[in-house]
């Protein structure tokens, strides 16, 4: 057995269980259900999302989680449309324009979960360009 072709569970803490799930929810994420914890499991490509019922304040100030999507631009769009808010940075070396921030040729735009888990979204240079 190799730890590169394991099957890998990412598991962010969150304060209030109901309010994630609604949350998770919005982001079209498959529910797998409940475990003995009382974690919810949300399916991934290639991984489980697991959120972890810990107290406020656990959460790691970085990127918690990223989707490489082929369109930043218009996975905003579908996002924002469910009720998703989107984080703005004017930081040296991150600055946001319509919530995305290039790097390198790539693209990414970020956003909280209710409980102040840092989500992302990215597309790789040489993703598709809407423009």
């Amino acid at each position: 057995m190799s730890l590169a072709t394991s099957a890998v569970a990412a598991l962010l803490p969150v304060a209030d269980i109901d309010r994630a799930k609604g949350f998770y929810d919005r982001l079209d994420l498959p529910f797998l259900g409940t475990n003995d914890e009382g974690s919810l499991m949300y399916q991934l490509s290639g991984a489980t999302l697991i959120l972890l019922p810990r107290d406020a304040g656990t959460q790691n100030p970085s990127t918690a989680l990223t989707w490489e999507v082929d369109d930043v631009g218009a996975e905003i769009a579908d996002l924002e449309g469910r009720g998703v808010v989107f984080e703005d940075y004017d930081l040296p070396g991150l600055k946001t324009v319509d919530h995305i921030a290039e790097m390198g040729g790539d693209k990414a735009a970020w956003f909280l979960d209710p409980d102040g888990n840092v989500l992302c979204i990215h597309q790789a240079a040489g993703g598709q360009d809407p423009s």
